[in-house]
């Protein structure tokens, strides 16, 4: 166990984290970033990258992020592949003990812990993982042009998926659990009309099958019921659209948060309901969701901690 002190504590990598650090790095403000649990962010678990710019022939998730980290550490910031498991923004400087008990003082800490999607549980969710399973259609979708896919939720989120999907795959299945769907009635309405979108109502993922990547799901309809029946499938693409989990359980109470666990920000800025923490990336961010848009808040908490530095120095 040790203490030590540091003007910018970085909770959290990805793009939000390590651009938050490269930012920090060349303010001369010499950034600590503790990595997390998933060092690099779900972009580690991606695999090919297109619309991210800089990368014209696309890159694999875990070589961009490669890349960001090193960029990082070119700069002067320092990287732990640790993890924050506690907080104090009751008064500054903060106090943040790391999951080996050594305790960080920081000036400000810059909260970028992103958010996991949520999945079904299916064993075969993790056997597919990347090979035909994806829980974001706008990184993914290009991959199934002409191609059959299946979108499984009923909200909102679900529908803009399924319509996403419906412009590129050839056909979109959209996997309701419920006899309805509980997107609002625009959603809704544009998702019956679209010609090469079947809703499955009532109906459950059983398990995905396939030789080198996903070829199918089986579906059981009615499920419980004397009704009960499996079917299956032919798909290329399976698509978890059930919402996210932000990563805040840590903070315990010592940020506000919206409804859903997000961060709260403060208008365009990367600031909290604490003066001196701020939060990028996804963590703060239930719509977006894109590494484009979590490295520019990266950026910008890093300038919103550097100008908060600069007007309270002793």
């Amino acid at each position: 166990m040790s203490e030590e002190k540091t003007k910018v504590l970085i909770i959290g990598s990805g793009p939000a984290g390590f651009t938050a650090g490269i930012y920090a790095s060349r303010a001369n403000l010499k950034p600590l970033i503790y990595e997390g649990i998933q060092p690099g962010g779900q972009l580690m678990q991606t695999t090919e990258i297109e619309n991210f710019p800089g990368y014209p022939e696309g890159v694999q998730g875990p070589e961009m992020m490669d890349h960001f980290r090193a960029q990082a550490m070119r700069f002067g910031a320092e990287i732990r592949s640790s993890v924050i498991e506690k907080v104090d923004f009751s008064q500054r400087p903060f106090r943040c003990v790391d999951e080996d008990g050594n305790v960080i003082i920081a000036d400000t800490v810059i909260v970028c812990t992103g958010a996991s999607a949520k999945y079904l549980g299916l064993a075969d969710e993790e056997k597919y993982r990347g090979m035909g399973v994806s829980a974001c259609a706008t990184c993914d979708g290009f991959f199934y042009r002409k191609k059959n896919v299946a979108v499984v939720g009923g909200g909102d989120t679900a529908c803009e998926e399924a319509l996403y999907l419906a412009t590129l795959a050839k056909k979109v299945y959209l996997i309701v659990r419920k006899d309805y769907l509980r997107a609002s009635d625009v959603m809704r309405k544009r998702v019956q009309e679209a010609e090469n979108i079947e809703i499955l109502f009532n109906c459950n993922t059983a398990g995905l099958f396939g030789e080198d990547g996903v070829e199918g799901a089986r579906i059981i309809r009615y499920k419980g019921t004397p009704q009960e029946e499996e079917f299956k499938i032919d798909i290329d693409g399976f698509f978890l659209a059930i919402g996210h989990r932000p990563n805040t359980s840590f903070l315990d109470g010592q940020l506000e948060l919206d409804g859903e666990g997000y961060i709260k920000v403060k208008g365009a800025t990367t600031h909290t309901s604490v003066e001196g923490v701020f939060a990028a990336g996804d963590v703060a961010d239930p719509r977006y969701r894109q590494a484009i848009a979590a490295a520019g808040t990266g950026c910008r908490a890093a300038l919103d901690a550097e100008k908060f530095l600069m007007e309270h120095e002793a």
